[in-house]
């Protein structure tokens, strides 16, 4: 059984064993990843949040990579620039997009090739004005290594 799949289901029972948080109210809508070509090392992921009350995504993991960060790329002096930031704020009520050339969830020393078809899980972690961190679970599709945008299958997780 490939590691991706047998990670899906490592992940579903780990989400089965965790406790409800609903500080937060998190929503997360149209996650995807991008595939990767062969040896590649890195990929994103990319989705949009939003939050019932301010937030904030303060990290995020995966079984497919030990490495896993949250990006920010910027224009600076005419140079796409990508760094690690600490945090992304969820203003209340607002959804904040995680998309190519901006916000995004960094997967880096991939161990092996992220093919189209394939499903990553992720879990991102919130943390709301009070302190309280909240884990969801998300079950990303891969898409193809040139896409842009949105799925067209809305695909959504609430907690």
């Amino acid at each position: 059984m490939p590691f991706i799949h047998r990670s899906i289901l490592a992940a579903g029972a780990f989400a089965a064993a965790l406790p409800f948080a609903a500080q937060a109210q998190v929503t997360v809508k149209d996650a995807w990843v991008r595939a990767t070509v062969p040896q590649q090392q890195a990929t994103g992921a990319f989705m949009q949040l939003s939050s019932a009350r301010d937030s904030k995504l303060v990290s995020a993991s995966s079984p497919l990579t030990p490495a896993v960060e949250v990006h920010e790329m910027s224009m600076q002096d005419n140079v796409m620039r990508m760094r690690q930031v600490p945090a992304i704020d969820l203003p209340a009520g607002k959804a904040v997009n995680l998309q190519p050339g901006g916000y995004h969830v960094m997967l880096m020393n991939l161990r092996q090739q992220v093919k189209e078809g394939d499903t990553v899980p992720i879990t991102l972690v919130f943390e709301g004005k009070d302190g309280k961190r909240e884990s969801v679970q998300v079950q990303a599709p891969v898409r193809a290594l040139n896409a842009t945008g949105a799925p067209a299958a809305h695909g959504e997780h609430r907690h």
